[in-house]
Formats: structure tokens, C-alpha cells, sequence
């Protein structure tokens, strides 16, 4: 026994085994009490130590277990899992001398373990080949088996087909069928798929029914089955292609006519188009019932996708031209093509119900008419000739009314929580919360500094008691805890300073020597929070501070002059002088303009802190004025020059900042002018951002909108978190923000669109959006190809399809004619004439009905092109407008 704890401590791996060789059930048993032991002492060691250890404990841990079920659980131990790789060999050579049956129930009890299937799969394998034990078909051995196969084949540089590697593998015909079931497939096989390579995976499963591993009929529904369910693009072009590969008989097709309808109606775009063709064929062999057409159109025809939708009219024309019978049947469906938001398949569909009508029973031709007779102005004319009665005497455009989100009201911040219960319950939550809300990390940090200057020792217990269980509270030593936290911009430092797992000397040399410089907006902003979460823990360990001045008065962020006012008489009352980044942050939380009353009260205190709070209010300037400043970059495409310029914003110099401020504030004082480096920072802390300077929007915007353009043109999701919470602030907006906007609305991922959208309607309805600027910045940006008019139709539409169209027009109106005077037109272009037609047949022309310049030209040129016929469309609405008015 003291030879294996030796060989364990001095990390001696590979002698293990052969120690464990001569030591009987008892010694083994005996032993296994010291490794426990000492499993717990390594969790104290240094990362770098603990490492190092964890092979030799892992193998004689192993080797000393004598039950299946403790040898698994040791094996599987996530404190056991080192970074490097993990020493399976010696596990098994530690169990050479075990019973086949024992060794197989250890296999599968570690295949049954989600965490330890896949990734122990070497191990696992080699257990169940010395067990001589069936093979186990969990999800996680399934994957370990296939990714295994894979990287075989890759460091192989595949010079053995995989076919015959398949072939030859004993766990291939139990694990094969599984590959279709199991939740996700290993990346390793969806790598590209050659038709001309042996060793892909397509290729391969599409031949293995030739070689009798696995029968056709698995194989047609294994990847029916994937389609239908959905998941990832990836995987579903994996099981498409393979589905393709094996090219369906008619009689496999008809046989899954239920599988299609499924495809076709609700899966990926892909897989749907692919459904559809089968169902064409279907329908042209006599297999495709109207029934069932008409069920599976019902979905396809509210499909956002053009492509699908157009070639599923084409599919209802074939069938009402092959049978006008079926009218009755199929035209109610057509007609639901009517609320689709393109009006070219609108026109389509209703000119396939005009078709057909004479073919249809009269209670169908009223649905019908009561169905078009929803359609927009665009159509009003024809929908009056296919129906007449009432549609031909429809009457103009009724009063518009502008539908905008209601204006958000300010949320008044509740009080720091007034009992130690209270408090303790939010600091927990806090801590433990991944994405932290900052209203209460203010209203924590308050109360713990105020609970530490009334009792900081019952504090401190409740605390300790609470937070049980927490890394940073246990096991950990204090010196190591500390250099950890010290990084730290989370509430957490504090309560560790609290509860003594930073030191008071830490608090003094990081409060001394912080200076919060950084090279970007982020760093910079951070590091305000760092030097606040310093200074109030000096503030909890000396007991000395009643309360924080900064607190807001609002879920914004912003402070009411007066609430501050009030704040500081209670310091010079108290005797206590406010601690600088505290103060220094109130002073940017402040609310400013027309404060003439909080001004003269500040001043009358008579201290250095209120004085400065006076002049801050007296001057009434943002924090730094912003200009536009376009950045250059010039590079080579083969070999050509190509110069390339992105809008950015720049601000000036603010020098009372680094004059009056602390040194963490420095750099809110300093010249910014964007660089062609960038930082990635992205979505750290947006909300503590907004909050830090809620006051200053146009200020943050331009210092937050290199990220945001990188983000848009780069085409990187999740970019945009600052956006809507900077138009939700109650400051105004300007250059700065309506770039940040415009670059979002061209947004490539629909969830950011969104944002874009509600950030466009929230400047609208707090009446902060200037639609002339925001649509010159958008005809700038889609002139120097920043973003693209197909994203920006989509972000249009939707902004549109709330209710706000004479926001959108008039948004749009300032960035078409630059499109309009190209020589070439952009893609997407006819989109966004196309919701500027809505637009305008819903509310109006705009600008007193003076026509956009370029527009007569565009729809000039003859043709029955997208774009054309959108500028027709829009050319007569606008002009139809102009007259009636």
C-alpha cells in the first residue's frame, strides 16, 4: 500500500499497475481509504499539481475498487479528468485481473453515464472486448463509436475505403441503426462529402445495404425520420444528401406519403423543397389525393419562403387545370396565399382563384370574396373585376392612424432592502445568477454597505451561512481565492472581502494602484464598475460609510438631482465624506437639463461635493460632444486596390473629466477616435454600461458603434445587446445613435433584425427619431455596401407590419433615391420598393406628395421584372395619394 501511495504521489502513472499486481483484496481495500483521502487533499492543490496527479489516482483508484458500480463512479469522477489525455491503457492493464462478467457491468455503467459515454468511449471499448460482453447502444458510446471511426480515418488520410472498415468492425451492425436515433451526430461526420471518396459517411451508409450491414428500409426511414424532426442545418443536409444517394423507387415514395406532407409543411427550407418535388412526382403518378394536397397547401402556403410558396401554386394550377372539379376543395386554400406578405404571390394566387371561380359552388365563391376582399389597395381593382359588388365600390383610404408602442414609463428604484433576510436573499441570487440585473445589483450593493455600517458581524454570519457551498467560500486556498477575485467586476468581491476571503491589504493596494485605463469603451467602463466594487469594499470592512450616493433613482440608471442633493446634506450632517468613484459616478447619473432649483440647493451645502455637483448641473453638457468620422482602410483583392470606408463617430476631448474625476475615469475624458483595431468584448456588461451612463446615449452610441458596425458587416450574431436599452433611455438621441440603428436594421440574423426594429420603434414613439438623418445614414450605408436591401426590406416589413408605416415610409423615402440612381440596381432593391408601396397604400405619400427622385425612371424601363413592377406599384400609390389629396 505504501509503495502504491508513493508511486501516486510522485506521479509515477505507469508503475501503478504493476504495484497493484501484487497486492491482494485486502491491501487493495485498505489502500482505497488513503486514495479517497488523498482525492480530497489534491482539490486543495495548485491547478497545475492537480493535474499532474490526477493519472496515477485515477488508475489506482481503478485498480482498487472491488465493485463495479465504485470502480465506475471513481472512473467517471469529473475532479479526475485531467487536461491531457486520459490514461485508459493503464486502466486496463489495472483490471487485467478481473472477472470478464465484473469488467462488462463496469462497461456498461459507464456507457449508461452520459458524461463519461462518449468521451471514455476508448476505455469503455476495451472493457467490453476483454468482457467479450454485448456491446452497449447508448446515445454517448454511439457517438464515441462514430467519432472514433472518424479521426481513425482522417489520421489514416483515408487509405483504407470506410466501407471496409465498417465491414470489419463487430460493434458496426448493432450500432449502425443507431446513428439515426441518437440526438446529434459527431461533427467529424459532416465534413464536406465527396461522391468521388469511398471514406465519407453519405457515400458509405448509401452502399452499406449492398454489403448486408444494414437493411434498406433502416436506412429510408432512419433519415424520414431525422428530416421530420428537424435540428441543426448541418445534420439535416447530412441526412438529405444521404437520402438523395439512395434514390427512392415509387414505391418507397408513395410508401411514405405522410412523411412528406410532414417535410413539406413544417421542415427546413431545404428538406421542404425536397418534400414538395416528391409530392409533384406523387401527383403525377395519380398518388396524390386533392385531400391530401389540400392539407399539406394549407401549410405551405403560410411558409415565409417565396420559392416554396410560388411552387406550390404551380402545383394547385396543375391539378385545378387537370380537374376544375376540385375547386371547391382547393380554392378556399389558395385564398389563404392572400395574407402572405408578398404581394407578387398575392397577385398569384388571386389570379389562379379568378381561374377557377366559374368552377366553383356559391358558398365558396362568397368565402372567397370575403377573402379578397382583405387584400390591399394594390389589388382593389382587380379583386373588383373577378367579384364585383361591393370590392368595386370600396372607398379610399380611410384616416390614418399611426399604431406605435406605448411610451415606456420610468420604474421607480425600490429602497436598499431594510432587513438583513432581505439583503442576504439578493446578494444569493445575485451571485448566483448568470446574467445579473443591474437595478438590483445596485439596490445589494447599497444594502450591504448600509448592513455593514449598522452590524457588520450579524452580517457577515447570515452571509456565510447562505453562501455555503460556494468555490470561492470553501476548499479553495485564501491566497489563491484572492488573486482570482481580484479580476473580479461582480458583487461577489465585496462579500468576499466580507467575509475574509480577500484581504483588507488587497482592498488597500488595488484601491491604490487601479487606475481603470483601457484601450476601448468596454475595458474603460469596466473598470468604473471595478473601481465602485473596490471602493465599497473598503467601505463594508471599515463600517465607516452609511450609504452610496450613486444609486439610481430609476431602473435607467439616472439619479434625481435632488434625491442626490438630499444624499449629500445627510453626509455633511453624519460628518462623512462620500467616497470619490462613488460620487464620481452619481455626478454621470445625474439628471441634467433645466435643474436651475437642485443647482442652487447643491450650492447652498457649502462642501467641495456640493459645489461640484452645481457647476455639473449649471454647465449642462454631455459627457463628450461626437462628430462623424469615417474610417478608411485601404487592402487588395488579387491585385487590386480596394478602399473601403466604414461611418463611424468620434468624440472630443472633455478636459473637466481627468481634472476632476478619479483616475478610473480618465478615459470618459480622453479624444476617441476609432481605430482599424478592434476589441471583443461584444456583450459583456451592457446593461452596467447603460447604466453607468445613462444620461449620455448619443455619447456611449458613438463609442459603442465600432463593435456594432463590426458585428452587422461582419455578419457576427449577438452583437446588438446595448442598442434598445440605449433608445430606452430617457436622453436624446442623435448622430450617433441613429447609425447604430441604421447599421442594425441590415442586421444578417433575424434576431438582431428585431432588436434593430424595436430600438427604430422605441426612438419613434418617445419621439426622439429623426427619420430624414436616419434614412441618409442608411442610403450612405448601402451605398458604400455596409449592409444589404434585402436585410434591410425584411427589418422594414416587419417595423411596417406593427403598425407604424408612416414611420417606415418616411425612413425610406431618405434612402431610396440613392438605390433608385444607381445604374445597376441592388439586389433586394425591389423589396424595399415594395414596402414602401404598403407603406404609402396605407398611409399616404409623405413630403406633400412631391414624387422620389428616380422612381419615374425605374419604372420606366419596361419589363415584368421584381423591381419593375414594385416601382410601378409604388409610382402609381404615390401619385393615386397625391391626387386625392
Amino acid at each position: 500500500m505504501k509503495e502504491l501511495l508513493t508511486a501516486v504521489r510522485e506521479l509515477r502513472a505507469h508503475d501503478v499497475p504493476e504495484v497493484l499486481a501484487g497486492m491482494d483484496r485486502e491491501e487493495r481495500r485498505a489502500a482505497l481509504a488513503e486514495l479517497k483521502a488523498l482525492r480530497k487533499e489534491v482539490r486543495g492543490w495548485h491547478w497545475d499539481k492537480q493535474d499532474r496527479v490526477r493519472r496515477a489516482l485515477l488508475v489506482a483508484g481503478a485498480g482498487c475498487h472491488t465493485g463495479a458500480a465504485g470502480c465506475a463512479s471513481w472512473i467517471g469522477g469529473r475532479d479526475l479528468a485531467g487536461w491531457n489525455r486520459r490514461p485508459f491503457p493503464l486502466v486496463l492493464a489495472a483490471l487485467a485481473d478481473r472477472d470478464p462478467k465484473w469488467l462488462g457491468d463496469v462497461a456498461h455503467r459507464l456507457a449508461a453515464r452520459p458524461a463519461t459515454a462518449q468521451t471514455m468511449y476508448e476505455l469503455i471499448s476495451g472493457l467490453v472486448k476483454k468482457a467479450r460482453c454485448p456491446v452497449p447502444t447508448t446515445d454517448g458510446f454511439v457517438l464515441g463509436w462514430a467519432e472514433a471511426i472518424s479521426m481513425a480515418q482522417w489520421h489514416r488520410r483515408k487509405k483504407r475505403p470506410l466501407v471496409e472498415v465498417l465491414r470489419s468492425d463487430p460493434y458496426a451492425p448493432a450500432l449502425l441503426p443507431r446513428l439515426f436515433e441518437v440526438p446529434e451526430l459527431p461533427s467529424q461526420m459532416l465534413w464536406p462529402d465527396d461522391a468521388n471518396d469511398p471514406c465519407q459517411w453519405a457515400t458509405t451508409l448509401a452502399a452499406l445495404p449492398g454489403e448486408g450491414l444494414l437493411e434498406r428500409s433502416a436506412l429510408v426511414d432512419g433519415c424520414a425520420t431525422r428530416l421530420l424532426r428537424g435540428g441543426k442545418l448541418s445534420e439535416l443536409r447530412f441526412f438529405l444528401g444521404l437520402l438523395r444517394k439512395l434514390e427512392l423507387t415509387e414505391q418507397e415514395e408513395t410508401e411514405r406519403l405522410a412523411d412528406w406532407i410532414g417535410m413539406a409543411a413544417d421542415g427546413a427550407s431545404t428538406v421542404a423543397g425536397h418534400a414538395q418535388g416528391v409530392l409533384t412526382r406523387l401527383d403525377g403518378r395519380g398518388e396524390l389525393t386533392v385531400r391530401a394536397l389540400a392539407d399539406v397547401s394549407a401549410s405551405v402556403l403560410f411558409r415565409t419562403e417565396k420559392k416554396l410558396v410560388r411552387s406550390q401554386l404551380v402545383l394547385l394550377g396543375k391539378v385545378l387545370r387537370r380537374d376544375p372539379s376540385a375547386a371547391d376543395e382547393l380554392l378556399p386554400v389558395v385564398a389563404g396565399a392572400f395574407e402572405h406578405e408578398d404581394i407578387d404571390i398575392q397577385e398569384r394566387a388571386l389570379k389562379l382563384v379568378a381561374r377557377y371561380l366559374p368552377a366553383a359552388g356559391t358558398p365558396v365563391r362568397e368565402e372567397l370574396a370575403l377573402s379578397a376582399a382583405l387584400l390591399g389597395p394594390a389589388h382593389r381593382t382587380m379583386v373588383a373585376e373577378v367579384f364585383g359588388g361591393p370590392a368595386a365600390g370600396t372607398p379610399g383610404r380611410q384616416e390614418y392612424e399611426e399604431l406605435l408602442p406605448p411610451v415606456p414609463d420610468p420604474q421607480l428604484l425600490d429602497p436598499a432592502p431594510a432587513t438583513l433576510p432581505e439583503l442576504v436573499e439578493e446578494v444569493v441570487t445575485l451571485i448566483r445568477s448568470a446574467t445579473p440585473d443591474v437595478t438590483a445589483f445596485e439596490r445589494a450593493l447599497d444594502g450591504l454597505v448600509r448592513h455593514a455600517h449598522s452590524d457588520r458581524s450579524a452580517l457577515t454570519d447570515a452571509l456565510r451561512d447562505a453562501l455555503a457551498g460556494e468555490w470561492w467560500l470553501e476548499n479553495e486556498p485564501p491566497s489563491q481565492t484572492e488573486r482570482q477575485l481580484r479580476s473580479d467586476a461582480e458583487i461577489r468581491l465585496v462579500v468576499a472581502t466580507l467575509l475574509g476571503r480577500v484581504s483588507a491589504r488587497a482592498v488597500q493596494e488595488e484601491r491604490a494602484s487601479w487606475t481603470g485605463t483601457g484601450t476601448c469603451v468596454h475595458a474603460a467602463l469596466n473598470g468604473i464598475l471595478r473601481a465602485r466594487l473596490w471602493e465599497a469594499a473598503d467601505a463594508v470592512l471599515s463600517g465607516s460609510t452609511p450609504f452610496l450616493l450613486a444609486v439610481p433613482t430609476w431602473h435607467t440608471g439616472s439619479l434625481d438631482p435632488a434625491v442626490l442633493v438630499e444624499r449629500l446634506r445627510a453626509c455633511q450632517r453624519l460628518g462623512v465624506r462620500p467616497g470619490e468613484a462613488d460620487f464620481a459616478q452619481a455626478l454621470l447619473r445625474v439628471r441634467r437639463g433645466d435643474q436651475h432649483g437642485a443647482a442652487e440647493a447643491a450650492a447652498l451645502l457649502g462642501t467641495p461635493e456640493g459645489d461640484r455637483l452645481a457647476a455639473w448641473l449649471r454647465a449642462d453638457e454631455p459627457l463628450a460632444r461626437v462628430h462623424r468620422f469615417d474610417l478608411e482602410k485601404r487592402g487588395r483583392e488579387g491585385q487590386t486596390v480596394v478602399r473601403s470606408s466604414r461611418a463611424l463617430m468620434a468624440s472630443q476631448e472633455r478636459s473637466f473629466i481627468q481634472e476632476e474625476f478619479p483616475r478610473s475615469f480618465h478615459w470618459l475624458g480622453r479624444p476617441q477616435v476609432p481605430a482599424h483595431r478592434q476589441c471583443y468584448h461584444w456583450d459583456d456588461h451592457p446593461n452596467q454600461w447603460t447604466a453607468t451612463l445613462p444620461e449620455d446615449a448619443e455619447t456611449l452610441a458613438a463609442w459603442l458603434l465600432p463593435n456594432i458596425a463590426t458585428g452587422v458587416i461582419e455578419e457576427i450574431q449577438d452583437t446588438l445587446g446595448p442598442l434598445v436599452l440605449l433608445t430606452e433611455l430617457d436622453a436624446s438621441a442623435g448622430e450617433a445613435v441613429h447609425l447604430m440603428v441604421a447599421y442594425a436594421l441590415g442586421a444578417r440574423h433575424p434576431e438582431d433584425r428585431l432588436s434593430a426594429v424595436d430600438a427604430l420603434l422605441m426612438l419613434a414613439t418617445r419621439q426622439q427619431l429623426d427619420a430624414v438623418l436616419l434614412g441618409e445614414q442608411l442610403a450612405d450605408l448601402l451605398g458604400n455596401g455596409l449592409i444589404k436591401p434585402s436585410r434591410l426590406a425584411d427589418s422594414a416589413r416587419t417595423a411596417a407590419a406593427t403598425g407604424a408605416y408612416r414611420t417606415v415610409l418616411s425612413t425610406l423615402t431618405g434612402a431610396l433615391p440613392g438605390l433608385l440612381a444607381r445604374e445597376k440596381a441592388p439586389r433586394g432593391l425591389g423589396d424595399l420598393l415594395s414596402v414602401a408601396a404598403e407603406c404609402v397604400e396605407h398611409c399616404g405619400a409623405m413630403g406633400g406628395g412631391e414624387p422620389i427622385p428616380g422612381l419615374a425612371e425605374t419604372a420606366a424601363r419596361g419589363g415584368s421584372s421584381q423591381l419593375v413592377r414594385q416601382a410601378v406599384r409604388l409610382k402609381a400609390a404615390w401619385e393615386q395619394d397625391s391626387d386625392r389629396a
